[in-house]
């Protein structure tokens, strides 16, 4: 199984045992690791030891780092995870649904209403994609985020993960930035009120 996929099942996983529904969301085991992992938005993994467990409890071993220094998987996980727990804070639903209607781009898209909301969340998704490194994209990342959290616009956080890894080569990295480019111009044409999802695969 290659790494991208075991990221997918590892996050799904972990996304799961946090908000797979209203009532998992109530729980204070929840709450309190919410919280914790939201205070990991912006930094480095392993820089919070108390996160520590928050994105490398059942990690798979060929995902896990060495010597201290985290691999391509973990930023990934620890990434997508830090900034779930930020789009999740205060809201009574899951915030990560799958599906290509909810992937990066298309989820910036649903915050445009008007040329001015274009421009400026185009800039603002542009500028992450610009990022060099993973501790400047998450940084970038958080703003958008935020704004999804405010318009209560959810987000497909197994894919952005896949992302987030393949974000880290040198090989692959235009063709992230392509894709939720693509994905953000694509999304024309709807009626969607930025509310609803489409789970189209």
């Amino acid at each position: 199984m290659g790494t991208e996929t075991e990221i997918g099942k590892y996050v799904k996983m972990q996304l799961n045992l946090l908000a797979k529904d209203d009532r998992t969301l109530e729980q204070s085991a929840s709450k309190a690791r919410l919280a914790q992992l939201r205070r990991g938005v912006g930094k480095s993994p392993g820089e919070l030891p108390e996160l520590w467990g928050a994105f490398l409890d059942n990690m798979p071993e060929e995902l896990m780092g060495r010597e201290g220094k985290p691999s391509y998987a973990e930023w990934a996980v620890y990434t997508a995870l830090t900034l779930f727990a930020l789009h999740q804070q205060g809201h009574a639903a899951s915030m990560n649904v799958e599906g290509m209607e909810n992937r990066l781009g298309r989820a910036a898209r649903k915050l445009i209403h008007s040329e001015e909301e274009e421009e400026n969340v185009r800039r603002k998704l542009s500028i992450a994609a610009r990022s060099d490194d993973m501790a400047e994209l998450s940084y970038h990342l958080k703003t958008v985020v935020k704004l999804l959290g405010n318009s209560d616009i959810k987000l497909d956080y197994v894919d952005l993960a896949k992302d987030l890894y393949w974000f880290q080569f040198e090989k692959y990295v235009d063709q992230i930035r392509l894709k939720w480019g693509q994905d953000f111009y694509r999304f024309v044409g709807t009626k969607d009120n930025g509310k609803e999802e489409k789970n189209e695969k």
